[in-house]
C-alpha cells in the first residue's frame, strides 16, 4: 500500500511542479537540515513575502513528505478518505491555475542509499544547499561507510545543471570537495578564510530579559566580497548554529538580496525549532539546554562546546550534561561514543547516560578523569529525569541530548519550571 502511495505521490508532484515551475532551493546534509531551510525560509519570506515561498513543515523530508510538500498539504496518515480527499485537491489544482508560491525550500532527508536518488528523479532543484556530513554521520550504518553516505547526498549536487548553484559549507572537508570539477556555480561557506560567504568574530552569549528570564544569542559579522554586516541570533546558542544562517545567506545572495536586508530578517524573524539549543527555565532556577531532537557525534560535540562557553558566562555554576545513545552509527558506535565521553569530561561537572550505547559515554568520561562519582547511568530518559530532579541545585546549567528514539525531552520536561507548557515548548 506505501509503494502504491508513493507511486500516486511522485507523478502528482512531477505534473504540479511542471505545471507551476518554482524555483527549488533543495536542502541535504547529515546534521543542521531542518534549521538550514528555516534560516533559508526566513530571509527569503522576508523579502518576497509568505505567499511566494514554501518550506517542508515538521518532518515531511522523505519520499512521502516531500511530494505533499510540494502541494502543501498534510498527510493523510492511514485514513484512506482523508487521502482521496487529498488527491482531488491535487487534481483541481492541475485542472484549475492555483496560486501557487514561487520558491519552494525542500529539505531531503537521506536515511538509506537511494533515498536522495529517489527524489531528484522527480524533483529537479536550481539550488542545491549541502550542510554537513562530519566524519562519522548519522545514518551511517545502512551505508558501507562514510563516503558511501556522502555519495548519496552528493546526488542533489549531481542533478544541477549548468545554470545551477551549489551551496556547500567550506568548513567540512567531505562537502567542499562534492564541488570538485562541477559545472555548475559553486558558493561556499563558513569560517574559514576561503568561504565565499564568511563569518568572523562570533560570540554566544546569555543575557537577562525584561522579565528577568535568561535568554541566548549567538552573534557574528557576515563577510561577503569586502562587506561586513553584524547578525545576531536570538535564543540561538552555539557556533555550529551559525552555519544554517550562513547557508540562507548564500542562497539570498543568488536570488540578489543584500546584506544588510538578511541580517535584519534573521534578527527579527529566525528561530530554532524545538530540541535545537533552546533556552529552557528549569526547577531550582536552574538553566536547559534542550538539544533533544536528535543527536549526531558532530552535532553533540558542538553542545558540549556551547555548555561551557555558556558556563563561563555564569560563574559558581556547575555544568551537567544528560546524553542519551546517538543511533544509527553501525560499527562505528563505540568508538564515537566513547570519543563523546571524553570531551564532556572536560566540560561538565556531572554526566548522566541514557541507553546501552551511551555506556561507552561513560567509559570515556572515566577514562578521561570524570570522578565516578559525577556520573550516573540509567536505562531510560524518564529514570534520568526523576534522579535530576535531587541532584540540580540553583544556578546549574544542564544540556540534554541524544536520538530522536530516546526520547530525551522526557529529561527536560521532569525538571522545566512550567512542564504545562511542555507541548509547545518541546519535541
Amino acid at each position: 500500500m506505501r509503494k502504491i502511495l508513493q507511486f500516486i505521490l511522485k507523478i502528482l508532484a512531477r505534473l504540479v511542479l511542471w505545471k507551476y515551475k518554482p524555483v527549488i532551493v533543495a536542502v541535504t546534509g547529515s546534521v543542521g537540515k531542518t534549521s538550514t531551510k528555516e534560516a533559508i525560509y526566513t530571509i527569503l519570506k522576508n523579502h518576497f513575502g509568505e505567499r511566494e515561498v514554501r518550506r517542508n513543515q515538521r518532518n515531511y523530508n522523505n519520499e512521502i513528505g516531500v511530494p505533499l510538500t510540494i502541494f502543501g498539504l498534510e498527510s493523510g496518515g492511514k485514513n484512506l478518505f482523508i487521502w482521496c480527499l487529498r488527491f482531488l485537491k491535487v487534481f483541481w489544482m492541475l485542472v484549475f491555475k492555483q496560486k501557487y508560491p514561487k520558491i519552494l525550500v525542500v529539505e531531503m532527508g537521506a536515511d538509506k542509499p537511494g533515498d536522495i536518488e529517489y527524489l531528484t528523479g522527480f524533483i529537479k532543484p536550481n539550488i542545491s544547499v549541502i550542510t554537513a556530513i562530519g566524519e562519522v554521520p548519522v545514518h551511517v550504518e545502512f551505508f558501507e561507510s562514510p563516503q558511501q553516505l556522502a555519495l548519496e547526498k552528493k546526488k542533489l549536487i549531481d542533478v544541477l545543471d549548468k545554470k545551477g548553484i551549489a551551496v556547500l559549507n567550506y568548513d567540512d572537508p567531505m562537502v567542499y570537495q562534492m564541488g570538485k570539477d562541477k559545472k555548475c556555480k559553486i558558493i561556499t561557506y563558513g569560517f574559514s578564510e576561503g568561504a565565499d560567504v564568511r563569518a568572523i568574530n562570533y560570540e554566544t552569549r546569555l543575557a537577562n530579559s525584561e522579565d528577568s528570564h535568561v535568554y541566548g544569542f549567538t552573534g557574528f559579522k557576515a563577510f561577503f566580497k569586502g562587506s561586513l554586516v553584524p547578525v545576531k541570533l536570538n535564543n540561538v546558542l552555539g557556533k555550529h548554529q551559525i552555519y544554517p544562517a550562513l547557508a540562507g545567506i548564500s542562497v539570498g545572495l543568488v536570488f540578489g538580496l543584500n546584506l544588510i536586508e538578511m541580517s535584519e530578517a534573521l534578527n527579527r524573524d529566525y528561530q530554532t525549532l524545538p530540541g535545537r539549543m533552546k533556552l529552557i527555565k528549569g526547577i531550582k532556577n536552574t538553566l536547559i539546554i534542550d538539544d533533544t531532537y536528535n543527536a549526531a557525534p558532530l552535532s553533540t560535540s558542538a553542545a558540549i562546546k556551547t555548555l561551557r562557553e555558556v558556563s563561563e558566562q555564569k560563574q559558581g555554576s556547575r555544568t551537567i550534561a544528560v546524553l542519551g545513545d546517538m543511533l544509527e552509527l553501525g560499527r562505528y558506535a563505540p568508538e564515537v561514543h566513547e570519543e563523546i565521553g571524553r570531551e564532556a569530561a572536560e566540560a561538565v561537572d556531572y554526566l548522566l547516560t541514557v541507553g546501552e550505547r551511551a555506556k561507552f559515554i561513560a567509559e570515556g568520561a572515566i577514562k578521561k578523569g570524570l570522578a565516578k562519582d559525577r556520573l550516573f547511568s540509567f536505562c531510560t530518559s524518564e529514570e534520568a529525569g526523576k534522579f535530576l530532579q535531587d541532584l540540580l541545585k540553583e544556578n546549574d546549567i544542564i544540556l540534554v541530548k541524544g536520538s530522536r528514539a530516546m526520547k530525551m525531552e522526557k529529561v527536560v520536561e521532569e525538571i522545566m519550571s512550567e512542564p504545562e507548557r511542555a507541548k509547545t515548548l518541546l519535541v
